[in-house]
C-alpha cells in the first residue's frame, strides 16, 4: 500500500485541475495516490478525469457525489482513504517540485503515533512563501500554538495521520455548503502537536470563484455551519478570553443571520455572548450591507 493519498475536492474546476494533475504526474516518488472528490460538477470533470485514468501515469481514483461544499468533499475523502497519510491539494493549486519525496522521507525518519501529521508551506505560483515560515526553534507545535503563540501568518500546508482525519466528521446542514475546515484541525490539536518542515508542498492560486475570496457569500448563505464552528472555538480549552470574545461576536451575527430565538440558549458561553453582542450586531449589519452591496454592483 502507498503511503500518502493526495485528495482533492473539485467542483466546476476542469479548466484549472490539469494543472494539478501535471504536478502530480512530474513527481519523482509516485508513493502517493489521488483521490479526486468531484463535489458535484456539472462540466466535464468526470470525462477529463477519465482520460487520465486510462494514461496510467499515476494512480487516481475518482469519485462524484451530490454537492455538499468543501467540508462535506473532505468528510467523503476521509472516509474513503486508506494510505497513511493524507494532503489535500485544492482543485486550483498544484504540488511543488519533489513535495511527495519531501512528505514521504520526512515522515520516515521524523513520523510517530504521538504527533497528528506534518505542518508544511505554501507558496504562491510566484514561489513566494505565503505568510511567514515556521519556527526553526522548535520542532513541533499545535496548529493552534502556531498561529496565536509563535506569531505565524498565511496559509500553511498540513499533512495528517489518516487514522485521526477520521475523527471529528465535519456537520452538513440542510441548503447550506459550508463549515470552517479548521474546526476537524482544533479538535486534533487537543490531543497531538504537528511537526514542523519549511519547505514548500503547494503552490497556491486564489481564484475568483474560490471561497476564500467570497467569505461575505458565505456568512450570508451559511449561518448555521458558521454558528457551529464559532460555538466549538468558544469551547477549545487552549483559546483565551480575548480569542473567545471574537468567536462569540462571529456567533452572534451568525445567529441573527439565521433568526434564531435560541442565540443566548444555545450559547456555550452566555456571558461572554451577551457582552459580544452589540459587536455580533454591528458585523451582521456590515456582511448584509456588504452582501447587498455586491448584488447591486453586479446588475
Amino acid at each position: 500500500m502507498k503511503t500518502l493519498t493526495v485528495f482533492t475536492p473539485t467542483y466546476n474546476r476542469a479548466y484549472c485541475l490539469e494543472t494539478c494533475y501535471r504536478s502530480l504526474v512530474s513527481q519523482d516518488n509516485q508513493d502517493f495516490t489521488w483521490l479526486i472528490i468531484d463535489d458535484g460538477s456539472t462540466d466535464h470533470t468526470k470525462e477529463m478525469v477519465q482520460e487520465w485514468i486510462q494514461e496510467k501515469k499515476i494512480d487516481i481514483t475518482y469519485f462524484h457525489q451530490e454537492n455538499q461544499g468543501m467540508h462535506g468533499a473532505h468528510n467523503t475523502a476521509y472516509k474513503l482513504i486508506e494510505t497513511e497519510l493524507n494532503v489535500c491539494i485544492d482543485s486550483d493549486d498544484y504540488m511543488a517540485e519533489d513535495a511527495v519525496e519531501n512528505i514521504v522521507s520526512f515522515w520516515e525518519k521524523h513520523g510517530n503515533d504521538n504527533v497528528s501529521g506534518i505542518a508544511a508551506l505554501d507558496a504562491t505560483i510566484d514561489h513566494q512563501i505565503i505568510g511567514s515560515r515556521l519556527p526553526e526553534a522548535i520542532h513541533s507545535s499545535t496548529l493552534f500554538d502556531l498561529y496565536y503563540k509563535h506569531g505565524v501568518t498565511g496559509d500553511k500546508k498540513l499533512v495528517y495521520r489518516t487514522e485521526l482525519t477520521k475523527l471529528y466528521p465535519y456537520p452538513l446542514f440542510k441548503n447550506e455548503k459550508y463549515v470552517g475546515l479548521a474546526y476537524k484541525y482544533y479538535m486534533l490539536d487537543k490531543q497531538y502537536e504537528l511537526l514542523l518542515m519549511n519547505e514548500v508542498l503547494c503552490h497556491v492560486e486564489y481564484l475568483p470563484d474560490g471561497s476564500s475570496l467570497n467569505m461575505y457569500k458565505q456568512y450570508l448563505k451559511n449561518p448555521r455551519g458558521f454558528s457551529f464552528y464559532r460555538k466549538e472555538l468558544m469551547m477549545l480549552p487552549f483559546g483565551g478570553k480575548i480569542y473567545k470574545y471574537k468567536q462569540a461576536i462571529h456567533y452572534v451575527s451568525s445567529n441573527l443571520l439565521m433568526k434564531n430565538p435560541k442565540l443566548f440558549i444555545e450559547t456555550p458561553k452566555k456571558g461572554l455572548t451577551v457582552l459580544a453582542f452589540p459587536l455580533g450586531f454591528l458585523l451582521y449589519a456590515f456582511i448584509i450591507s456588504k452582501t447587498r452591496t455586491r448584488l447591486i454592483e453586479r446588475n
